[in-house]
């Protein structure tokens, strides 16, 4: 019998970045090191089915059809705590029947609602499943943009001012004057952004109140809340990731994004390019279909020179932030700064960015290869899963109420 620990890369789900996740997962997938694990595809369907099978390891399968599905299993995660991660057939027919399939691992790779936002954090932390990344907290917080603007200030890190705007009951239509008076402090030209999301999924540049109102709908269709900042000039991003799964806080390489326009919106980031390639467990390039690979394909620079006061800013509140949620994994931090002025400010968090990011880390001082990245990550969980591990029965024998069997 193998000694290799078992990995169930989780992917897909009930998201906007839903295909985004897809890609995500499948390089990750096929990223983990083979002589140290076995590895398997979760794939979560944008209706909520969760499905395994060999097929979905196949990126031209995607999404699947009703006929594909037929080469699929539906399973459903056990609850019930144990020595290892449980997924359970769902019955087909009169008689039922499939495997349960046992886990050691969970690497839940789903960005924005219902997997990068603490919910699949929690169902694991349930079941006592060990999994990679950010713990319930810091996901569910990190990927709130206004509970994270207010953590980042009692951190002492700079954050733009902001506001909230929330879908109202009926329709997503808000009144004019109520708009103008609840960004009256935030002034004009502003951004507004889903407060939930990522990708650049539905950001708007609005130059007045009639451009809020009329970007508002898109965002509600996708969240229940809007934030709202000030336009900054002469714009200019950085971003960084964070860990502490080398045994020690590392950080990887600075990468400033170049773009052509003055925001970079979904299609630049995730269907620019088409070269097809993706990133394969060595960190070269692995030909995966016809579809660019937008994470690689953004244009971007690396390891950019940086005066060092800003380089410095950079890595300090980036690691300042991650200590402040007690962070797991390897989270990205975005910022962003005014190329004339010199002010930076902390702009948001990804708990798991896409295809966690590696090329920021194969770039970094100290390279760290994909597959040593995912390896570094599926063995932190496990470290982190036994700080929380509980006794069989939690309940000190002081607090008992009830006889226990003996």
């Amino acid at each position: 019998m193998s000694n290799k620990k078992t990995v169930a890369v989780f992917f897909g789900g009930r998201s906007p970045e839903h295909d985004v996740s897809v890609v995500s997962g499948l390089q990750i997938l096929n990223a983990i090191d083979r002589s140290s694990y076995e590895a398997f595809p979760v794939y979560i369907t944008t209706e909520g089915e969760w499905l395994v099978g060999d097929i979905l390891k196949d990126r031209g399968s995607y999404l699947l059809s009703e006929e594909a599905k037929k080469s699929t299993d539906r399973v459903t995660l056990d609850l019930k705590p144990g020595p290892c991660g449980r997924l359970v057939p769902l019955k087909k027919g009169l008689f039922g029947g499939g495997k349960v399939i046992e886990f050691d691992v969970a690497v839940p790779s789903f960005h924005g609602s219902f997997g990068e936002d603490g919910n699949i954090q929690g169902l694991f932390e349930f079941a006592g499943v060990p999994y990679a990344g950010m713990r319930t907290m810091a996901s569910s917080v990190l990927m709130d943009k206004g509970a994270t603007k207010k953590v980042l200030q009692g951190a002492g890190i700079p954050v733009l001012p902001y506001t909230m705007i929330y879908r109202p009951d009926q329709g997503f239509m808000i009144d004019e004057n109520i708009l103008a008076e609840e960004v009256k402090e935030i002034g004009f030209p502003l951004i507004a952004k889903p407060s939930h999301l990522g990708s650049s999924i539905g950001v708007a540049k609005c130059d007045d109140v009639q451009e809020l109102r009329a970007a508002l709908p898109t965002i509600f269709e996708f969240d229940d809340a809007a934030i709202v900042e000030p336009f900054v000039e002469n714009l200019v991003e950085y971003n960084v990731a964070v860990s502490k799964a080398f045994e020690q806080l590392r950080l990887s390489a600075i990468e400033r994004p170049k773009a052509t326009e003055e925001l970079l919106d979904f299609k630049q980031k995730y269907l620019s390019g088409g070269d097809g390639k993706t990133g394969d467990k060595t960190g070269g390039t692995k030909d995966m279909g016809t579809i660019s690979e937008g994470m690689l394909s953004l244009t971007r620079e690396l390891n950019p020179e940086l005066p060092p006061e800003l380089a410095d800013n950079i890595k300090k509140w980036a690691v300042d932030m991650f200590k402040a949620v007690e962070g797991s994994g390897a989270p990205r931090i975005d910022f962003i700064g005014n190329s004339e002025t010199g002010e930076l400010w902390l702009n948001e968090v990804n708990p798991w960015p896409g295809s966690i990011g590696y090329f920021l880390w194969e770039a970094a001082e100290n390279a760290v290869l994909f597959t040593d990245l995912m390896t570094a990550l599926i063995e932190e969980a496990f470290v982190e899963a036994k700080k929380r591990k509980m006794p069989k029965d939690p309940v000190p024998k002081d607090a008992r109420l009830f006889k226990r069997a003996s």
